[in-house]
């Protein structure tokens, strides 16, 4: 791997430019080699991504008596009916391969007493199929593992501390992109030309209040591809954590699912396992059920603890070695004491529309991770199958980059999307995070979904900063979607909507014209007054 400052690079390349450091954007680049590859990272490698915080690890059928089909059928029952089938299958009878290939990169994946891969059950899982790393480090030791590998690989060459924050394209295909210095909107943007780009920029849980998700994940991906016209799949659907440490961390840290998977329980204040009267997998039931009865438990006033004191005690600390710091850190001893918790926005099964290659709707376009929506995880994500997708799909893309004749790279455009990147306010931040967390987050409803909408309109319309505009749009985009689907699916639910209904059990697909077209439509109608959204 070279590394670059940006300025000493030619502004046209016949690169293939990767944007995101995390796993899909680095298993990408090192499957392309010895192709040429610009890897552009916003945080330094191995910081930034959500990858790297990863604690459950990687759903495989691996173990003897598991098979690929029951992996995929355990995918499509907690899908919400919008699964696609094929997708789903295709991907489980890839995982083995792509784990043999992490190892072959240096993922230390856990190993029993025989030497096999060592696997654990999580939530809705009809089998044990899911490889850790030491307990809940998979992420960090799989971005470890890749990163190392990245720059031993010369093809490579690392640009880190810039951000993309707009696509260009010319008749319909992509020519480049804009890039500005991380945290710097005063610096003067760069622009990239290149025909051949992919974006492995992560998901947008800090739109969110409270996130399980780094600071880079601020949906801008998604936004900057929208803003060229891709079709935008799904994007209602946000999968929020049931078991966020609450401790007054933004992003809040996070009690990975395989606790409940090792036999922790969920209590409120009173010490009453509230999941039980909920679903007859209690704990182990799919996300969405278990993030609306801990966030009833809490808006109840009952709190909400993960007790692992039982199934765990003594040995919380070898187990689960990053939950335990976290909470250690907060003055909270789990081995002894329950840990208060709350759902978190987690994971975004929506994102930009691709197909069974990766390629977007765009020419030269393709994407791959938590930016991009495949229809493996439908309305409600099966656990720990979005590191797996973001491997897989890594793979099939730098396949289908090989497999293509990519014409030499644009000339730089005339005229610059935004010359002046603006200060992004952050008051304006705190309140769009807010109003999402508030209308657009476990439950919704009508009402507050046209509020967000108005909101966001507005602000995508006139912010001043780039980065709060991408933030708009992403942030519009989900609201749209969600105030348009008027029914409870998966881990989208309306409050003013409860049922789910069969005529609308197909996927969301739509555009920001589309989602600007929600809002025009609805400053029409007189708005309700409902309370807003604290900020302090």
């Amino acid at each position: 791997m070279t590394t670059n400052n940006i300025h000493n690079l030619t502004r046209s390349t016949d690169d293939v430019v990767i944007v995101g450091g995390g796993l899909a954007g680095l298993f990408c680049a090192l499957k392309l080699a010895p192709r040429p590859v610009t890897l552009i990272s916003a945080a330094p490698l191995g910081q930034g991504a959500s990858s790297a915080w990863a604690q459950g690890g990687i759903a495989a059928a691996v173990a003897e008596g598991d098979t690929p089909e029951a992996h995929a059928a355990d995918t499509v029952a907690v899908g919400g009916g919008l699964v696609d089938e094929a997708v789903a299958l295709g991907i489980a009878r890839e995982a083995a391969p792509r784990i043999h290939d992490l190892l072959a990169y240096g993922v230390p994946f856990d190993r029993d007493l025989e030497g096999r891969l060592a696997v654990g059950r999580e939530a809705a899982h009809s089998a044990r199929r899911i490889v850790h790393v030491r307990g809940d480090g998979a992420g960090a030791a799989i971005i470890a593992a890749l990163g190392e590998a990245a720059r031993r690989t010369p093809s490579i060459r690392l640009i880190e501390g810039f951000v993309a924050e707009a696509l260009l394209t010319e008749d319909g295909a992509v020519s480049g992109l804009q890039l500005r210095e991380a945290g710097n909107p005063a610096a003067p943007p760069v622009l990239l030309a290149s025909r051949a780009v992919v974006l492995a920029t992560g998901g947008l849980g800090h739109l969110y209040a409270v996130t399980t998700n780094p600071l880079e994940a601020s949906g801008s991906g998604l936004a900057i591809a929208a803003r060229a016209g891709a079709v935008i799949a799904d994007p209602e659907f946000v999968q929020f954590h049931p078991t966020a440490i609450m401790v007054g961390r933004d992003p809040a840290p996070l009690a990975t699912e395989a606790l409940r998977g090792e036999g922790a329980t969920l209590i409120n204040a009173d010490g009453e396992r509230f999941m039980l009267a909920r679903h007859p997998l209690a704990e182990l039931a799919p996300r969405d059920i278990v993030a609306r009865g801990v966030f009833a438990e809490i808006a109840a006033g009952r709190g909400a603890f993960l007790d692992a004191r039982q199934a765990l005690g003594a040995r919380f600390a070898d187990k689960f070695p990053t939950v335990h710091a976290s909470c250690i850190a907060a003055g909270i001893d789990p081995a002894t004491q329950a840990i208060p918790i709350a759902p978190a926005a987690h994971y975004h099964m929506g994102g930009i529309a691709v197909d069974g290659r990766g390629r977007s709707s765009i020419d030269g376009l393709w994407a791959g991770g938590e930016v991009s929506s495949t229809g493996a995880h439908g309305a409600n994500r099966l656990a720990s199958n979005s590191l797996l997708e973001a491997v897989i799909y890594a793979a099939r893309i730098a396949d289908d980059i090989a497999g293509r004749a990519i014409p030499s790279a644009a000339r730089l455009p005339d005229a610059l999307v935004a010359p002046r990147g603006g200060a992004p306010d952050a008051a304006v931040v705190k309140r769009l995070r807010a109003t999402m967390s508030a209308h657009v987050g476990v439950i919704r409803h009508g009402d507050g979904l046209a509020e967000a909408v108005h909101s966001f309109a507005a602000l995508e319309r006139d912010a001043t900063s780039i980065a709060v505009r991408n933030m708009a749009t992403t942030a519009l985009l989900v609201a749209a979607a969600a105030w348009t689907r008027c029914e409870s699916r998966g881990a989208h639910f309306r409050s003013d909507h409860p049922a789910d209904l069969p005529a609308q059990a197909k996927r969301t697909m739509t555009t920001l014209a589309a989602a600007r077209e929600v809002a025009e439509n609805l400053t029409e109608r007189p708005m309700p007054r409902i309370a807003q959204p604290m900020i302090a």
